[in-house]
Protein backbone atom coordinates (compact mmCIF):
# COMPACT_ATOMS: atom_id res chain seq x y z
CA UNK A 1 0.00 0.00 0.00
CA UNK A 2 1.72 3.41 -0.80
CA UNK A 3 2.32 5.50 1.88
CA UNK A 4 0.97 8.86 2.00
CA UNK A 5 3.22 11.98 1.47
CA UNK A 6 3.19 14.24 4.21
CA UNK A 7 2.89 17.85 3.96
CA UNK A 8 6.44 19.89 4.42
CA UNK A 9 6.45 22.92 6.23
CA UNK A 10 9.34 25.10 6.12
CA UNK A 11 10.05 27.78 8.97
CA UNK A 12 11.61 30.70 8.14
CA UNK A 13 12.91 32.18 11.54
CA UNK A 14 15.71 33.89 13.75
CA UNK A 15 14.46 32.94 16.86
CA UNK A 16 15.64 29.52 17.63
CA UNK A 17 12.63 28.90 20.74
CA UNK A 18 9.50 29.75 18.13
CA UNK A 19 11.32 27.28 15.48
CA UNK A 20 11.64 24.44 18.18
CA UNK A 21 8.01 25.27 19.41
CA UNK A 22 6.65 24.97 16.11
CA UNK A 23 8.79 21.57 15.62
CA UNK A 24 7.07 20.03 18.32
CA UNK A 25 3.65 21.57 17.06
CA UNK A 26 3.99 20.70 13.58
CA UNK A 27 5.49 16.90 13.74
CA UNK A 28 3.17 16.08 16.29
CA UNK A 29 -0.21 16.96 13.29
CA UNK A 30 2.27 14.98 11.20
CA UNK A 31 3.98 17.22 9.04
CA UNK A 32 7.32 17.29 7.82
CA UNK A 33 8.98 19.84 9.09
CA UNK A 34 12.75 22.34 8.08
CA UNK A 35 14.12 25.07 9.31
CA UNK A 36 16.04 27.81 8.62
CA UNK A 37 17.40 31.04 11.03
CA UNK A 38 17.61 33.72 8.48
CA UNK A 39 16.12 34.39 4.23
CA UNK A 40 19.19 33.48 2.54
CA UNK A 41 19.83 30.23 4.22
CA UNK A 42 15.56 29.46 3.80
CA UNK A 43 16.00 30.05 0.21
CA UNK A 44 18.35 27.81 0.40
CA UNK A 45 16.79 25.28 1.81
CA UNK A 46 13.93 25.78 -0.79
CA UNK A 47 16.52 25.05 -3.53
CA UNK A 48 17.68 21.57 -1.87
CA UNK A 49 14.58 20.42 -0.65
CA UNK A 50 11.71 19.26 -3.33
CA UNK A 51 8.29 19.95 -2.62
CA UNK A 52 7.46 22.25 0.27
CA UNK A 53 4.43 23.02 0.07
CA UNK A 54 4.32 25.76 3.28
CA UNK A 55 6.41 28.49 4.44
CA UNK A 56 6.07 30.13 7.69
CA UNK A 57 8.27 33.70 7.19
CA UNK A 58 9.12 35.90 9.89
CA UNK A 59 8.92 39.53 8.88
CA UNK A 60 12.65 40.68 10.69
CA UNK A 61 15.36 39.01 9.70
CA UNK A 62 18.98 39.36 9.63
CA UNK A 63 20.38 40.25 6.63
CA UNK A 64 17.47 40.32 4.12
CA UNK A 65 14.24 40.94 5.46
CA UNK A 66 10.84 38.67 5.25
CA UNK A 67 9.48 41.05 2.59
CA UNK A 68 11.87 40.42 0.16
CA UNK A 69 12.52 37.08 0.71
CA UNK A 70 8.62 36.69 0.16
CA UNK A 71 8.84 38.37 -2.77
CA UNK A 72 11.56 35.97 -4.17
CA UNK A 73 9.61 33.11 -2.73
CA UNK A 74 6.29 34.38 -4.78
CA UNK A 75 8.61 34.61 -7.97
CA UNK A 76 9.25 31.17 -8.64
CA UNK A 77 7.27 28.42 -10.35
CA UNK A 78 4.83 26.06 -8.11
CA UNK A 79 5.64 28.33 -5.60
CA UNK A 80 4.46 27.26 -1.87
CA UNK A 81 1.63 29.39 0.13
CA UNK A 82 3.76 31.76 2.24
CA UNK A 83 2.57 32.74 6.08
CA UNK A 84 4.01 35.96 7.34
CA UNK A 85 4.47 35.89 10.84
CA UNK A 86 5.73 39.13 13.13
CA UNK A 87 5.96 40.30 16.36
CA UNK A 88 5.44 43.94 15.48
CA UNK A 89 2.91 43.76 13.20
CA UNK A 90 0.75 46.76 11.49
CA UNK A 91 -2.00 46.96 9.28
CA UNK A 92 -0.15 48.40 6.85
CA UNK A 93 2.47 45.15 6.33
CA UNK A 94 -0.04 43.03 6.50
CA UNK A 95 -2.05 44.44 3.08
CA UNK A 96 1.64 44.87 2.28
CA UNK A 97 2.34 41.41 2.34
CA UNK A 98 -0.83 40.57 1.09
CA UNK A 99 -0.19 42.22 -2.08
CA UNK A 100 3.39 40.53 -2.21
CA UNK A 101 0.96 37.23 -2.82
CA UNK A 102 1.21 36.14 1.06
CA UNK A 103 -1.94 33.96 1.80
CA UNK A 104 -1.92 35.05 5.76
CA UNK A 105 -0.82 37.13 7.81
CA UNK A 106 -0.15 36.32 11.64
CA UNK A 107 0.95 38.00 14.39
CA UNK A 108 3.56 36.80 17.53
CA UNK A 109 2.87 35.11 19.89
CA UNK A 110 1.30 32.08 17.90
CA UNK A 111 -1.66 30.00 19.12
CA UNK A 112 -1.79 27.00 18.19
CA UNK A 113 -5.08 26.21 16.58
CA UNK A 114 -5.12 29.42 14.81
CA UNK A 115 -1.63 28.25 12.78
CA UNK A 116 -2.58 24.72 12.73
CA UNK A 117 -5.92 26.26 10.86
CA UNK A 118 -3.85 28.52 8.71
CA UNK A 119 -2.16 26.03 7.57
CA UNK A 120 -4.97 23.74 6.87
CA UNK A 121 -6.21 26.66 4.80
CA UNK A 122 -2.96 27.48 3.01
CA UNK A 123 -2.36 23.62 1.89
CA UNK A 124 -5.81 23.36 0.41
CA UNK A 125 -5.28 26.76 -1.53
CA UNK A 126 -1.76 25.25 -2.36
CA UNK A 127 -3.30 22.26 -4.24
CA UNK A 128 -5.55 24.20 -6.11
CA UNK A 129 -3.27 26.21 -7.01
CA UNK A 130 -1.17 23.39 -8.32
CA UNK A 131 -4.19 21.64 -10.20
CA UNK A 132 -5.02 24.69 -11.67
CA UNK A 133 -1.40 25.54 -13.09
CA UNK A 134 -1.27 21.64 -14.31
CA UNK A 135 -4.19 22.04 -16.12
CA UNK A 136 -3.27 25.23 -17.94
CA UNK A 137 -0.06 23.61 -18.70
CA UNK A 138 -1.40 20.54 -20.37
CA UNK A 139 -3.82 22.90 -22.15
CA UNK A 140 -0.63 24.94 -23.14
CA UNK A 141 0.89 22.32 -24.64
CA UNK A 142 -1.97 21.73 -27.40
CA UNK A 143 -0.79 25.04 -28.81
CA UNK A 144 2.80 24.07 -28.42
CA UNK A 145 5.38 25.09 -31.63
CA UNK A 146 7.28 21.71 -32.55
CA UNK A 147 10.21 22.13 -35.12
CA UNK A 148 14.09 22.35 -34.99
CA UNK A 149 14.34 23.18 -39.21
CA UNK A 150 16.03 26.66 -39.53
CA UNK A 151 12.72 28.02 -40.42
CA UNK A 152 11.73 27.26 -36.90
CA UNK A 153 14.81 28.38 -35.72
CA UNK A 154 14.01 31.91 -37.06
CA UNK A 155 10.29 31.59 -36.61
CA UNK A 156 11.12 31.46 -32.56
CA UNK A 157 13.70 33.99 -32.63
CA UNK A 158 11.24 36.17 -34.75
CA UNK A 159 8.36 35.30 -31.82
CA UNK A 160 10.71 36.27 -28.98
CA UNK A 161 11.67 39.24 -30.59
CA UNK A 162 8.14 40.72 -31.33
CA UNK A 163 6.22 39.25 -28.01
CA UNK A 164 7.93 41.93 -25.58
CA UNK A 165 6.33 44.56 -27.79
CA UNK A 166 2.74 45.75 -28.34
CA UNK A 167 3.46 45.85 -32.22
CA UNK A 168 0.57 44.16 -34.59
CA UNK A 169 1.05 41.06 -36.42
CA UNK A 170 0.31 39.91 -39.33
CA UNK A 171 0.89 36.20 -39.66
CA UNK A 172 0.59 34.58 -43.56
CA UNK A 173 1.25 31.17 -44.66
CA UNK A 174 -1.10 28.30 -45.99
CA UNK A 175 -3.52 27.22 -43.97
CA UNK A 176 -2.70 24.55 -41.51
CA UNK A 177 0.88 25.47 -40.52
CA UNK A 178 -0.13 26.85 -37.37
CA UNK A 179 -0.59 30.37 -37.49
CA UNK A 180 -2.55 30.17 -34.07
CA UNK A 181 -0.13 28.40 -32.08
CA UNK A 182 2.20 31.34 -33.53
CA UNK A 183 -0.59 33.68 -31.99
CA UNK A 184 -0.78 31.97 -28.70
CA UNK A 185 2.79 31.60 -28.20
CA UNK A 186 2.99 35.53 -29.23
CA UNK A 187 0.51 36.31 -26.26
CA UNK A 188 1.96 34.01 -24.03
CA UNK A 189 5.38 35.79 -23.61
CA UNK A 190 4.01 39.26 -23.79
CA UNK A 191 3.37 41.45 -21.22
CA UNK A 192 -0.13 40.65 -21.49
CA UNK A 193 0.17 36.74 -20.71
CA UNK A 194 -2.10 36.95 -17.71
CA UNK A 195 -4.81 38.67 -19.71
CA UNK A 196 -7.62 37.05 -22.36
CA UNK A 197 -6.54 35.63 -25.93
CA UNK A 198 -9.40 36.47 -27.76
CA UNK A 199 -9.20 34.42 -31.44
CA UNK A 200 -12.23 35.61 -33.71
CA UNK A 201 -12.29 33.02 -37.42
CA UNK A 202 -13.40 35.81 -39.59
CA UNK A 203 -14.22 32.86 -42.25
CA UNK A 204 -16.61 31.28 -39.90
CA UNK A 205 -19.03 34.24 -38.89
CA UNK A 206 -21.62 35.49 -41.20
CA UNK A 207 -21.40 38.84 -43.35
CA UNK A 208 -24.23 40.00 -40.94
CA UNK A 209 -23.21 38.95 -37.57
CA UNK A 210 -19.25 40.05 -37.58
CA UNK A 211 -19.53 43.39 -36.54
CA UNK A 212 -21.62 42.15 -34.01
CA UNK A 213 -19.01 39.98 -32.99
CA UNK A 214 -16.16 42.19 -33.06
CA UNK A 215 -17.99 45.32 -31.54
CA UNK A 216 -20.79 44.05 -29.89
CA UNK A 217 -24.34 45.16 -30.14
CA UNK A 218 -27.05 46.67 -27.50
CA UNK A 219 -30.36 45.33 -26.50
CA UNK A 220 -33.13 45.57 -29.97
CA UNK A 221 -30.09 46.87 -32.21
CA UNK A 222 -31.27 44.46 -34.64
CA UNK A 223 -33.77 41.33 -34.47
CA UNK A 224 -32.72 38.83 -32.65
CA UNK A 225 -30.66 41.05 -30.27
CA UNK A 226 -32.35 40.39 -27.03
CA UNK A 227 -29.75 41.48 -24.36
CA UNK A 228 -26.60 43.56 -24.56
CA UNK A 229 -23.22 41.68 -26.14
CA UNK A 230 -19.58 42.73 -25.70
CA UNK A 231 -17.89 42.21 -28.85
CA UNK A 232 -14.90 40.66 -28.79
CA UNK A 233 -11.98 43.84 -28.85
CA UNK A 234 -13.90 44.36 -25.53
CA UNK A 235 -13.53 40.82 -24.11
CA UNK A 236 -9.83 41.01 -25.20
CA UNK A 237 -9.32 44.49 -23.40
CA UNK A 238 -5.73 44.45 -21.63
CA UNK A 239 -5.11 41.05 -23.44
CA UNK A 240 -4.86 39.67 -26.84
CA UNK A 241 -7.23 39.17 -30.25
CA UNK A 242 -6.38 36.96 -32.73
CA UNK A 243 -7.84 38.05 -36.29
CA UNK A 244 -8.05 34.59 -38.34
CA UNK A 245 -8.36 34.79 -41.79
CA UNK A 246 -8.61 38.61 -41.46
CA UNK A 247 -8.21 38.90 -45.48
CA UNK A 248 -12.24 37.69 -45.23
CA UNK A 249 -13.81 40.49 -43.71
CA UNK A 250 -16.08 42.96 -45.64
CA UNK A 251 -14.38 46.16 -46.51
CA UNK A 252 -17.18 47.93 -44.24
CA UNK A 253 -15.64 45.78 -41.75
CA UNK A 254 -12.17 46.58 -42.27
CA UNK A 255 -12.95 50.34 -41.84
CA UNK A 256 -13.93 49.84 -38.28
CA UNK A 257 -11.01 47.57 -36.92
CA UNK A 258 -9.16 49.95 -38.66
CA UNK A 259 -10.50 52.63 -35.90
CA UNK A 260 -9.77 50.36 -32.91
CA UNK A 261 -6.13 49.84 -34.32
CA UNK A 262 -5.79 53.66 -34.83
CA UNK A 263 -7.64 54.84 -31.87
CA UNK A 264 -8.40 52.57 -29.67
CA UNK A 265 -12.30 52.79 -29.64
CA UNK A 266 -15.10 50.94 -30.11
CA UNK A 267 -18.70 51.58 -30.75
CA UNK A 268 -21.80 48.28 -30.49
CA UNK A 269 -23.97 47.85 -33.55
CA UNK A 270 -26.91 50.33 -32.05
CA UNK A 271 -25.17 52.67 -29.99
CA UNK A 272 -23.69 56.07 -30.37
CA UNK A 273 -21.19 55.57 -27.20
CA UNK A 274 -17.09 54.91 -27.93
CA UNK A 275 -15.70 53.02 -25.60
CA UNK A 276 -11.66 53.01 -25.14
CA UNK A 277 -10.41 49.59 -25.31
CA UNK A 278 -6.63 48.44 -24.92
CA UNK A 279 -6.01 45.63 -26.98
CA UNK A 280 -3.29 44.01 -28.78
CA UNK A 281 -4.09 42.50 -32.81
CA UNK A 282 -2.43 39.81 -34.16
CA UNK A 283 -3.62 39.08 -37.71
CA UNK A 284 -3.32 35.76 -39.72
CA UNK A 285 -3.98 35.29 -43.43
CA UNK A 286 -3.43 32.47 -46.32
CA UNK A 287 -4.35 35.00 -48.77
CA UNK A 288 -2.27 37.24 -50.92
CA UNK A 289 -3.06 40.74 -49.41
CA UNK A 290 -1.53 42.33 -51.72
CA UNK A 291 -3.40 41.21 -54.57
CA UNK A 292 -6.23 41.83 -52.73
CA UNK A 293 -5.51 45.29 -52.50
CA UNK A 294 -5.53 45.33 -56.12
CA UNK A 295 -8.90 44.03 -56.66
CA UNK A 296 -10.25 46.39 -54.21
CA UNK A 297 -10.87 43.81 -52.07
CA UNK A 298 -8.68 45.00 -49.41
CA UNK A 299 -7.95 48.44 -47.70
CA UNK A 300 -4.38 48.97 -48.42
CA UNK A 301 -4.60 50.96 -45.10
CA UNK A 302 -5.17 48.84 -42.88
CA UNK A 303 -2.84 46.25 -44.72
CA UNK A 304 0.24 47.98 -44.11
CA UNK A 305 -1.31 48.92 -40.11
CA UNK A 306 -1.45 45.25 -39.79
CA UNK A 307 1.77 44.28 -41.81
CA UNK A 308 3.71 46.31 -38.81
CA UNK A 309 5.57 43.10 -38.14
CA UNK A 310 5.15 40.02 -40.57
CA UNK A 311 5.63 36.77 -39.46
CA UNK A 312 5.87 33.71 -42.00
CA UNK A 313 3.95 30.53 -40.86
CA UNK A 314 6.34 27.85 -43.07
CA UNK A 315 3.97 24.99 -44.66
CA UNK A 316 5.28 21.24 -43.95
CA UNK A 317 6.74 21.09 -47.27
CA UNK A 318 9.45 23.57 -46.12
CA UNK A 319 10.42 21.77 -43.26
CA UNK A 320 9.87 18.09 -43.95
CA UNK A 321 13.07 17.26 -41.55
CA UNK A 322 10.63 17.63 -38.86
CA UNK A 323 8.14 15.30 -39.84
CA UNK A 324 9.53 12.49 -37.42
CA UNK A 325 9.53 15.27 -34.21
CA UNK A 326 6.03 15.91 -34.96
CA UNK A 327 4.75 12.33 -35.56
CA UNK A 328 6.34 11.44 -32.00
CA UNK A 329 4.70 14.57 -30.44
CA UNK A 330 1.27 14.22 -31.44
CA UNK A 331 1.69 10.46 -30.40
CA UNK A 332 2.86 11.56 -27.30
CA UNK A 333 -0.07 14.20 -26.81
CA UNK A 334 -2.60 11.96 -27.85
CA UNK A 335 -1.63 9.21 -25.73
CA UNK A 336 -1.52 11.14 -22.70
CA UNK A 337 -4.67 12.75 -23.69
CA UNK A 338 -6.95 9.44 -24.29
CA UNK A 339 -5.07 7.01 -21.28
CA UNK A 340 -3.60 4.69 -23.81
CA UNK A 341 0.32 3.57 -24.49
CA UNK A 342 2.73 5.42 -26.74
CA UNK A 343 2.18 3.91 -29.86
CA UNK A 344 5.81 3.94 -32.49
CA UNK A 345 6.09 4.46 -35.88
CA UNK A 346 8.68 2.26 -37.78
CA UNK A 347 11.12 3.73 -39.71
CA UNK A 348 9.70 2.64 -43.52
CA UNK A 349 6.59 3.82 -42.22
CA UNK A 350 8.35 7.85 -41.20
CA UNK A 351 10.21 7.64 -44.26
CA UNK A 352 7.40 7.88 -46.71
CA UNK A 353 5.64 10.31 -44.50
CA UNK A 354 8.50 12.39 -45.06
CA UNK A 355 8.26 12.09 -48.75
CA UNK A 356 4.67 12.60 -48.67
CA UNK A 357 3.75 16.42 -50.10
CA UNK A 358 0.98 17.20 -47.02
CA UNK A 359 -1.28 19.92 -48.71
CA UNK A 360 -3.06 20.08 -45.95
CA UNK A 361 0.33 20.54 -43.72
CA UNK A 362 0.94 20.46 -40.26
CA UNK A 363 -3.07 19.77 -39.60
CA UNK A 364 -3.35 17.21 -41.92
CA UNK A 365 -0.06 15.17 -40.56
CA UNK A 366 -2.11 15.78 -37.03
CA UNK A 367 -5.24 14.18 -37.95
CA UNK A 368 -3.45 11.37 -39.64
CA UNK A 369 -1.70 10.08 -36.90
CA UNK A 370 -4.80 10.47 -34.77
CA UNK A 371 -6.74 7.79 -37.13
CA UNK A 372 -4.10 5.65 -36.96
CA UNK A 373 -3.56 5.89 -33.22
CA UNK A 374 -7.11 4.94 -32.88
CA UNK A 375 -7.68 2.60 -35.55
CA UNK A 376 -4.14 0.36 -35.45
CA UNK A 377 -4.69 -2.03 -32.19
CA UNK A 378 -0.74 -2.84 -32.83
CA UNK A 379 1.89 -0.91 -30.58
CA UNK A 380 4.22 -0.29 -33.93
CA UNK A 381 2.34 1.36 -36.72
CA UNK A 382 3.90 0.52 -40.47
CA UNK A 383 4.06 1.90 -43.65
CA UNK A 384 1.28 -0.69 -44.82
CA UNK A 385 -1.19 0.86 -42.17
CA UNK A 386 -0.57 4.76 -43.82
CA UNK A 387 -3.68 5.67 -46.09
CA UNK A 388 -2.85 5.16 -49.77
CA UNK A 389 -2.69 8.42 -50.86
CA UNK A 390 0.36 8.46 -48.14
CA UNK A 391 1.82 5.02 -49.36
CA UNK A 392 1.44 6.32 -53.06
CA UNK A 393 0.84 2.19 -53.30
CA UNK A 394 -2.73 2.92 -55.63
CA UNK A 395 -1.90 3.21 -59.16
CA UNK A 396 -4.66 3.42 -61.77
CA UNK A 397 -4.07 0.53 -64.16
CA UNK A 398 -5.29 0.36 -67.37
CA UNK A 399 -6.98 -2.66 -68.76
CA UNK A 400 -5.26 -5.05 -70.70
CA UNK A 401 -6.33 -4.43 -74.26
CA UNK A 402 -6.78 -8.04 -75.34
CA UNK A 403 -9.17 -8.44 -72.68
CA UNK A 404 -11.70 -5.78 -73.63
CA UNK A 405 -13.88 -6.04 -76.76
CA UNK A 406 -14.96 -2.41 -77.10
CA UNK A 407 -13.67 0.66 -77.14
CA UNK A 408 -16.31 1.70 -74.81
CA UNK A 409 -15.76 -0.91 -72.57
CA UNK A 410 -12.20 0.23 -72.17
CA UNK A 411 -13.01 3.54 -71.18
CA UNK A 412 -15.82 2.61 -68.81
CA UNK A 413 -13.17 -0.18 -66.79
CA UNK A 414 -10.45 3.45 -66.77
CA UNK A 415 -12.79 5.96 -65.63
CA UNK A 416 -14.18 3.68 -62.85
CA UNK A 417 -10.48 2.78 -61.46
CA UNK A 418 -10.01 6.73 -62.37
CA UNK A 419 -12.66 7.70 -60.02
CA UNK A 420 -11.83 5.22 -57.21
CA UNK A 421 -8.43 6.48 -57.01
CA UNK A 422 -9.49 9.97 -56.76
CA UNK A 423 -12.17 9.21 -54.34
CA UNK A 424 -9.56 7.70 -51.87
CA UNK A 425 -7.51 10.30 -52.37
CA UNK A 426 -10.00 12.68 -51.02
CA UNK A 427 -10.81 10.70 -48.00
CA UNK A 428 -14.31 9.11 -50.03
CA UNK A 429 -15.81 13.12 -49.72
CA UNK A 430 -17.50 13.25 -53.06
CA UNK A 431 -17.99 16.69 -53.56
CA UNK A 432 -14.20 17.38 -53.10
CA UNK A 433 -13.89 14.52 -55.32
CA UNK A 434 -16.13 16.25 -57.63
CA UNK A 435 -14.64 19.26 -57.49
CA UNK A 436 -10.62 18.12 -58.20
CA UNK A 437 -11.40 16.29 -61.42
CA UNK A 438 -14.02 19.44 -62.56
CA UNK A 439 -16.90 17.93 -62.86
CA UNK A 440 -20.37 18.56 -61.57
CA UNK A 441 -21.15 16.61 -58.50
CA UNK A 442 -24.46 15.75 -60.25
CA UNK A 443 -22.54 13.87 -62.44
CA UNK A 444 -20.28 12.27 -60.51
CA UNK A 445 -22.94 10.74 -58.52
CA UNK A 446 -24.44 9.42 -61.87
CA UNK A 447 -21.19 7.83 -62.12
CA UNK A 448 -21.40 6.19 -58.66
CA UNK A 449 -24.39 4.60 -59.24
CA UNK A 450 -23.44 3.53 -63.03
CA UNK A 451 -20.28 1.55 -61.52
CA UNK A 452 -22.22 0.06 -58.34
CA UNK A 453 -19.98 2.29 -56.49
CA UNK A 454 -21.70 2.72 -52.93
CA UNK A 455 -20.57 5.42 -50.43
CA UNK A 456 -21.61 4.84 -46.62
CA UNK A 457 -20.04 7.11 -43.90
CA UNK A 458 -16.91 6.85 -45.92
CA UNK A 459 -16.37 3.39 -46.81
CA UNK A 460 -16.49 2.59 -50.20
CA UNK A 461 -18.17 -0.67 -51.74
CA UNK A 462 -18.11 -1.24 -55.54
CA UNK A 463 -20.81 -3.63 -56.53
CA UNK A 464 -21.14 -4.48 -60.39
CA UNK A 465 -23.27 -2.12 -62.53
CA UNK A 466 -26.22 -3.08 -63.76
CA UNK A 467 -26.84 -4.46 -66.79
CA UNK A 468 -29.93 -2.17 -67.56
CA UNK A 469 -27.79 0.70 -67.08
CA UNK A 470 -26.33 2.88 -69.66
CA UNK A 471 -22.55 4.12 -69.92
CA UNK A 472 -23.62 7.97 -69.19
CA UNK A 473 -21.60 10.80 -70.09
CA UNK A 474 -17.90 11.63 -70.01
CA UNK A 475 -16.24 12.97 -66.74
CA UNK A 476 -15.65 15.65 -69.03
CA UNK A 477 -19.45 16.10 -69.39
Amino acid sequence: MREERKSKILVIDDEENIRKSLRMILEYEGYSFLEAGDGESGLQRLEEAVGIDVVLLDIRLPGRDGMDILKEIKSRPYSPEVIMISGQGTIQTAVEATKLGAFEFLEKPLHRDRVLLTIRNALNQNKLARENLDLRRKAEKRYELIGSHPLMKKLWKDIQAAAPTNATILVYGESGTGKELIARAIHAMSLRAKEAFVQVNCAAIPEELIESELFGHERGAFTGATERKAGKFEQADRGTIFLDEVGDMSLKTQSKVLRVLEEGEVQKVGSNKIHKVDVRVIAATNKDLKAAIGKGEFRDDLYFRLNVLPLYSPSLREKKEDIPLLVEYFSRLFAQENNFKVKSFSPEAIETMVKYPWKGNVRELRNVVERLLIMIERETIEKRDLPETIRGDHRIYLPEAANVKTLKDFRELAEKDFILAKLEANDWNVSQTAREIDTPRSNLYKKLELYGIKITSGVSESFPPREEDGPGEPLSG
